[in-house]
């Protein structure tokens, strides 16, 4: 069984919003590597059609990028992408697959056939599915920021607090800080 690792941008105060951070070359390298250690992604449909609607674009050369960009995108365009969605069926995307179902039953079902892990990038979701106890590990890119908005990271709240111990923390030369947490219980 693969995991199911939760994996976002966040700024220090917990804005989770994409327009924030940095987006330099170190950065897309960085998720370049996360994404292509793991076997598939998974999204909610809100991040599914942000993403659908930029990084194919990209990966065709539609879109001038610079090249850790490119490589993110093409990287993304062949990789196993599973979106949850209640309002949205059809997902033409290269490699794009709708999980249906129950999320708890769907979600163990991806990681049972994913054994090099599935990695969610949508907000949102991985609060539902912290809820269901079925993230295993969390991986954060801290933005040196403060935005004073939202979205923010578990804005939805969870039943409990989640103790979690710490893999790895790695700065980047941009003020950023990779982390990387496993859930200790």
């Amino acid at each position: 069984m693969g995991l199911l690792t939760f994996s976002l941008n966040v700024t220090l105060d917990g804005c989770v919003d994409h327009r924030e951070g940095i987006a330099d070359d170190e950065t897309h390298a960085l998720f370049t590597d996360l994404m292509n250690a793991g076997g598939a992604m998974l999204w909610g449909r809100t991040t599914y059609e942000m993403m659908e609607s930029y990084w194919p674009l990209v990966a065709r050369g539609e879109v001038e990028a610079p090249s850790a960009m490119r490589e993110w995108a093409l990287a993304l365009e062949a990789k196993p992408k599973y979106v949850v969605s209640t309002t949205r069926s059809d997902f033409p995307w290269t490699g794009s697959h709708h999980l249906t179902g129950d999320l708890r039953t769907a979600v163990r079902d991806l990681k049972d056939r994913t054994p090099d892990g599935v990695l969610v990038g949508s907000g949102a979701l991985a609060t539902e599915l912290d809820r269901l106890d079925l993230i295993d590990e969390y991986r954060f890119l801290v933005h040196p920021m403060i935005t004073g908005h939202g979205p923010t990271l578990f804005g939805g709240g969870l039943p409990g607090t989640r103790r979690l111990d710490l893999i790895s923390s790695t700065p980047l030369s941009n003020g950023a800080v990779a982390l990387h947490y496993r859930r200790s219980d």
